[in-house]
């Protein structure tokens, strides 16, 4: 079956998996904080020696792009700068409480929102605040995200000095008419000045944010913004596919749904997309994203060490995942938590003393299972069962088989060539919760 004819069967509703199981199908019913911070203690103490991730979620922008499916929140008003800050140290405290020592940090990234709203000043106040309790290795890797158009010198410096390496920088199209309708702007140059500015204070990876599939997208347009990408040559490129899910995110609802590129328009752009990045060097590493061959993240697929949690793929793999700051989830590894989502809720939460969590999940021993063979798909292409592939994981690949996307034998599964541009929908078959209770509302977006 020709490529674009596959994209169109498989272009159905799914997870991004960036966790199992997916947050609609968490049992939160059972869930209660007190057993939330015993498993987070356990699974600290089961593997402190080697660090844990922290993330912290700074929500705030100074204008709603219209395409962004994040929690945020808009305002103008940088005086919500300090209280925040000092909302995300307070829970930050109450983990390394829980924790009974001072956690070693194996990576750390900030992300949004726009972290660069918070002026240099603030995030150094956060970043002191948060190394008050932490401690670094030489291994640790610290990153941020960054609008190039309010990214100032004085954030690269700021952040370099307290060991920050990596950034990075939300492009999504340069097409004048793409960028009016998602209300986002940047322009080649300031991309280009940004970049070359962060590497020349020292800055070892930068990554770029791409999206197909956005409102008033074209061939031509795309074809022109990755050119120009191509020239600053970012050591990572994340190539996502636009999520529409006005139901979530009303912001969505700005432009007319007509000027989305859908079906053969879109399978275009990403057959177009990723055409152009890997005749300019870029690799393929797991779903949506590309790298140079000299970039950590590539090399962590080849030595088999690629690791994927709530961040996205990292090259550090860890056992614990904190996550501080409105609506972020937290990994235990046997365990999910989400804080709340409105920044209300959460402040309010922190002034009374009270963990901001409400909700999640224990998982349990099937849970840990399938998590392993979905973990194994997305980051090593590959999964193996001891005792044979189970009879239900078997019968969901036979369609992805007879397409010649897996290959499978009584053990093991392995991702074909063609297969990696449908990791999703080859995930979906080991998803035993979604195909036990099948969604009768929208909840995923769409695979390509």
């Amino acid at each position: 079956m020709e490529t674009a004819a596959l994209l169109k069967k498989y272009n159905v509703a799914t997870p991004r998996y960036t966790s199992y199981p997916t947050v609609p199908y968490w049992d939160i019913e059972n869930f209660n904080t007190n057993g939330w911070l015993a498993s987070v203690a356990n699974t600290y103490a089961s593997h402190k020696d080697e660090g844990i991730s922290l993330y912290i979620h700074l929500p705030f922008c100074e204008s709603l792009c219209t395409y962004c499916g994040c929690n945020t929140r808009i305002t103008k008003n940088h005086d919500v700068e300090v209280p925040y800050i000092n909302a995300v140290l307070a829970e930050w405290k109450m983990y390394v409480d829980a924790l009974r020592e001072k956690p070693k940090l194996k990576e750390l990234h900030l992300g949004g929102g726009t972290p660069t709203f918070f002026s240099a000043e603030n995030l150094k106040f956060l970043l002191n605040g948060i190394m008050k309790y932490a401690s670094l290795t030489s291994e640790t890797e610290l990153s941020f995200e960054a609008h190039p158009a309010n990214t100032t010198s004085m954030h690269l410096t700021t952040l370099y000095s307290l060991g920050f390496r990596r950034l990075s920088l939300g492009i999504q199209d340069f097409d004048p008419k793409v960028q009016f309708l998602i209300n986002r702007y940047q322009t080649p140059g300031q991309v280009a000045e940004v970049t070359a500015r962060a590497r020349g204070i020292g800055y070892t990876s930068v990554n770029f944010d791409l999206i197909y599939g956005l409102p008033g997208q074209t061939i031509n347009g795309l074809t022109d913004t990755i050119n120009e990408v191509i020239i600053m040559q970012p050591d990572r490129i994340a190539f996502y596919s636009y999520a529409h899910v006005p139901w979530l995110k009303p912001g969505q609802r700005h432009y007319d749904e007509k000027d989305i590129p859908i079906g053969d328009e879109k399978f275009a752009l990403y057959q177009l997309g990723r055409q152009l990045l890997e005749e300019a060097g870029y690799k393929d590493v797991g779903m949506d994203h590309f790298a140079l061959k000299s970039d950590s993240l590539f090399q962590a697929l080849t030595d088999q060490k690629l690791h994927r949690n709530f961040m996205g793929y990292t090259n550090q793999h860890t056992h614990l995942l904190i996550g501080l700051g409105v609506s972020s989830i937290s990994d235990s590894w046997t365990a999910f938590a989400q804080n709340p989502k409105t920044v209300e809720d959460y402040l309010d939460q922190i002034e009374q003393g009270i963990l901001p969590v409400e909700k999640g999940h224990f998982l349990s021993g099937e849970d840990l299972e399938v998590r392993k063979h979905i973990l194994n798909i997305m980051c090593r292409e590959n999964t193996f069962y001891n005792e044979g592939i189970p009879e239900g994981v078997y019968g969901r690949l036979l369609p992805l088989l007879r397409d010649k996307l897996v290959w499978v034998n009584e053990k093991e599964i392995r991702i074909t060539t063609k297969g990696k541009s449908f990791l999703r929908n080859i995930c979906m078959a080991f998803d035993e919760k979604l195909w036990l209770k099948q969604p009768k509302t929208e909840l995923f977006s769409s695979s390509i």
